[in-house]
């Protein structure tokens, strides 16, 4: 297992699993009760269905195991919530999450009421140094639930021709910061994480030493502008810029092919993009988001740059502070840096695609037991992404955390940073 980050008392530990248990349901707050139940595509999920999935976690891996005389809440839910997890039991099909009425919205929040009292009661106590590490692994599960419920209620929303606000916000609109680069020497660095301080995922593991070449780093992400320069010099119907894959995977979309960024639409000289406070002009300035894996390789190409990896991220990220646009801003959207910012921060805004492919660390070894399944079983076909963004929590962020996705993702909120070889 992973380290296990301690705090100080008992009943510090009841307040930070409250704390994050009660941002989840204030997430939903400005949820109607027909949002809860709508899956708008096969890899998102319904909000009741996040709601549930989160609670069966401690239930499944905590309650039941650990505290001797706890009943489920209702058998059937240990199909129903289970996500992937193949040694608990045959998981109920990802696709059809959103075709069940039952259980009811109010029944899935007197099942979290019971799993909260249960929790309670089994952290006042004396847990279990292994409860302990499943505590804070299902706390870090649920935070990445409350920024997965943020991306599939957007995607919901914004595919509604009403394109209906989640939230009524003002978002800042500032001055773009003068592109820069930052230069690296490389050479033999070391990178991920050995887990002696506080916790981290098992695919961060181990620490260990790669050898980078001198590169450069740009110095802010690409903003929606510079996206737009892309778009209308043809970069969508280019084929030099884009990975065989990428343009192959343009061409299956038919009439539906990419032309822009998710939920962007082009009415005259003009642009408008769907965010969680509805619809409005694009912002030039604020950093471009809701773009593939092949589109962030196929502007960086088109610029004569690359992505960076993943390591050449980290190496950047290691000594600076976790800052940025995160969840608790509120703002739910990228903002523009000011002027005269410092914007090699690399911290929140957009997920950033790297040009690295997701496997294992050498030595990498996954969680113990059932939780074998977090993360191990998801290393092929993807790239990793880096940093964090405006609905990541920023507890939740640190510059060994490696996010991952497949290169045609483009619902979570992901954009790129450049980089080039320092020749």
């Amino acid at each position: 297992m992973s380290a296990i980050l301690h705090t100080d008392s008992s009943e510090s530990l009841v307040d930070r699993y409250q704390q994050v248990r009660q941002q989840t349901i204030a997430l939903c707050a400005p949820l109607e009760t027909e949002d809860y139940q709508v899956q708008p595509m096969d890899d998102a999920s319904p909000p009741k269905w996040h709601l549930a999935h989160v609670t069966w976690f401690f239930e499944t891996f905590l309650l039941v195991p650990e505290l001797p005389g706890y009943q489920r809440y209702n058998e059937a839910f240990e199909t129903l919530f289970n996500s992937y997890y193949n040694g608990v039991g045959k998981p109920f099909p990802r696709p059809r999450r959103g075709h069940l009425s039952r259980p009811t919205v109010a029944e899935i929040f007197e099942y979290r009421a019971q799993v909260d009292d249960a929790m309670v009661r089994y952290l006042s106590g004396s847990p279990s140094e292994e409860g302990l590490f499943k505590v804070e692994v299902g706390l870090n599960h649920e935070q990445q639930h409350q920024e997965l419920l943020l991306t599939d209620l957007k995607y919901n929303l914004g595919n509604n021709p009403l394109k209906p606000a989640y939230v009524s916000q003002k978002l800042d609109t500032r001055v773009l910061s003068a592109p820069g680069w930052r230069g690296f020497e490389g050479g033999l660095v070391e990178v991920g994480s050995d887990a002696a301080e506080g916790y981290v995922f098992d695919n961060e593991t181990p620490r260990h030493q790669v050898f980078l070449a001198p590169f450069e780093l740009a110095s802010r992400p690409i903003s929606n502008g510079e996206f737009i320069e892309f778009i209308q010099d043809g970069g969508y119907e280019r084929f030099e810029f884009w990975l065989s894959d990428g343009w192959t995977h343009l061409a299956s979309l038919g009439d539906d092919r990419w032309r822009m960024p998710l939920y962007w639409r082009q009415s005259g000289d003009e642009y408008f993009e769907y965010t969680l406070g509805g619809e409005r002009r694009v912002d030039l300035n604020a950093p471009v988001c809701h773009i593939s894996g092949y589109e962030a390789d196929a502007f960086a190409r088109w610029r004569g740059c690359r992505l960076p990896t993943e390591h050449e991220w980290e190496l950047a990220a290691q000594d600076r502070p976790v800052e940025g646009n995160f969840l608790e801003s509120g703002s739910l959207h990228p903002v523009a840096v000011s002027e005269g910012e410092s914007v090699s921060g690399l911290f929140g805004d957009t997920w950033e695609w790297t040009s690295s492919s997701y496997g294992p660390y050498p030595g990498y070894q996954s969680f113990k037991g059932q939780l074998g399944e977090y993360n191990g079983k998801f290393m092929a076909n993807q790239l990793v992404l880096r940093g964090g963004s405006c609905v990541s929590a920023v507890s939740h962020v640190r510059a060994t955390y490696r996010n991952f996705f497949y290169l045609p993702d483009r619902w979570q909120f992901t954009g790129l940073r450049l980089a080039r070889d320092i020749t």
